[in-house]
């Protein structure tokens, strides 16, 4: 076995996840108190940093149960490597002033350099999903990760954003397929091998039997039905006055008003429709559930709490929300004032049925028989969307919706945040759909900028 390497992690990730020190192997790790200092001021409070902040802390406290770190520090577990809490260090005299400010982050990385210095011929690297931190650690000549474990690979999430098989099929399988009394056909028939469970298709007929027309009149959309052990034709729906516009927002839809699928992502760029078509299907299927939800994470701009804006709690969770009420009023317009439509949406709002509220008051409750959509869930880290899941009582489904690609947490990217997680680890599950959204519908301006800027 080759020697253990040494690890210095940073603050950002234990917040992340507090049970990082589990996933480094048999290598050794290193916590400066720098760390101990700043994960003591989040752990109070009931958000996902106080959680972490905590779970980490009576880890750690576990984990010595008594015993001091000495010198080598403590064993973590069996198959493990050793931990230890190091008092900070200062820079060594050549960069002193290069890094004069006296930051956290200055302590992490010069204690960082010090464990480097005091074990020769070892690896050390620290740890960090701070890109500043990172930059500045090479500047130093210091070796530095990003905490990878829960990450994407560049691969899976590109499949994900191509997950649509198209083909070309003869005339007799679309015509079963469009016009068959199951309008449905067997895999075997399209592919070699079994498609995973909800996989979406494109079929073109052959060119000497698709007459005139464009190309998206000659193309029919399907799904792997893993139940029927078919693939069948999925058929344009309409829900509560919309209409799809494109073949992603009819596959999007299709999903959303499947009772066998219990969860979806929806994920696509601004103006493609995500969060209204889920709130179109669940308007469509409100007698079915007991609440519909609708949410998304309070991502504050400029480091400002929602304390500092003035009103009680509704009046300052509004402009938050805002984009949901938004959607919600696109839908009422389809329909004249007065109408039993109208009318039926304002007494959902009204008896709350149908409900608008922050994310952070869902923690600790459970969901039975609800409808749950939750909006912007490319700012959730994995752990938050596991939390959200397991809300879900029977009865419920949940619709993620959002842009990995448009993201305002700090310590988030395409490939490490919640809404990527779910559509990778899911994939190919019978309750399960993922559905990328590529074209803009809301105007083609928005469309525009959309593509070129």
């Amino acid at each position: 076995m080759g020697k253990p390497k040494i690890y210095v992690l940073d603050t950002n990730v234990i917040l992340h996840d507090h049970k990082a020190i589990r996933q480094f192997k048999d290598n050794d790790l290193v916590i400066p108190t720098a760390v101990i200092e700043e994960a003591d001021k989040f752990k109070k409070g009931n958000d996902t940093l106080a959680y972490h902040a905590r779970g980490f802390m009576r880890d750690l406290d576990k984990i010595t149960n008594g015993k001091s770190f000495g010198k080598t520090g403590v064993p973590i577990g069996k198959g493990l490597g050793r931990i230890k809490v190091e008092p900070n260090h200062p820079f060594p005299e050549e960069l002193a002033e290069l890094f004069k400010d006296d930051t956290q982050d200055h302590r992490i990385l010069s204690t960082a350099m010090w464990v480097r210095d005091t074990h020769p011929g070892t690896f050390v690297a620290l740890v960090t999903k701070d890109v500043n931190l990172r930059l500045k650690a090479k500047a130093a000549g210091m070796m530095v990760q990003d905490y990878l474990t829960d990450k994407v690979d560049d691969d899976k999430l590109d499949e994900r954003l191509q997950e649509v098989l198209r083909k070309t099929l003869d005339s007799s399988l679309m015509q079963a397929l469009c016009y068959g009394p199951e309008t449905a056909i067997a895999w075997e028939d399209v592919q070699a091998s079994k498609p995973e469970a909800n996989q979406l298709f494109k079929f073109s007929w052959e060119e000497s039997a698709a007459g005139l027309g464009d190309e998206e009149s000659r193309t029919v959309c399907a799904r792997y039905d893993a139940d029927r052990g078919k693939i069948v034709l999925i058929k344009t729906r309409e829900a509560y006055g919309i209409h799809p516009r494109n073949d992603e927002q009819k596959m999007a839809m299709d999903a959303c008003l499947n009772p066998k699928i219990d969860l979806v992502a929806l994920t696509g760029g601004a103006g493609t429709g995500k969060t209204l078509i889920a709130l179109a299907s669940a308007l469509a299927q409100e007698r079915d559930y007991d609440q519909i939800i609708l949410s998304r994470p309070t991502v504050i701009l400029g480091n400002q709490d929602i304390g500092y804006l003035p009103g009680d709690q509704k009046t300052k969770m509004s402009p938050f929300l805002q984009p949901l009420m938004d959607n919600l009023n696109v839908i009422k317009e389809r329909f004249r004032p007065g109408s039993r439509e109208a009318q039926r949406l304002d007494a959902m709002l009204t008896m709350e049925k149908l409900i608008i509220e922050p994310l952070a008051y869902i923690r600790g409750r459970s969901l039975g028989k609800c409808f749950f959509i939750i909006d912007e869930a490319q700012n959730l880290t994995p752990h938050e969307i596991k939390t959200i899941i397991t809300r879900a009582g029977e009865g419920t489904k949940m619709v993620f919706t959002g842009d990995v690609f448009q993201i305002d947490q700090p310590y988030l990217d395409q490939w490490s945040n919640g809404l990527s997680h779910i559509s990778e680890k899911l994939a190919g599950q019978k309750i399960f759909q993922h559905v990328f959204l590529r074209k803009g519908e809301r105007s083609p301006l928005s469309d525009l900028a959309a593509k070129l800027l």
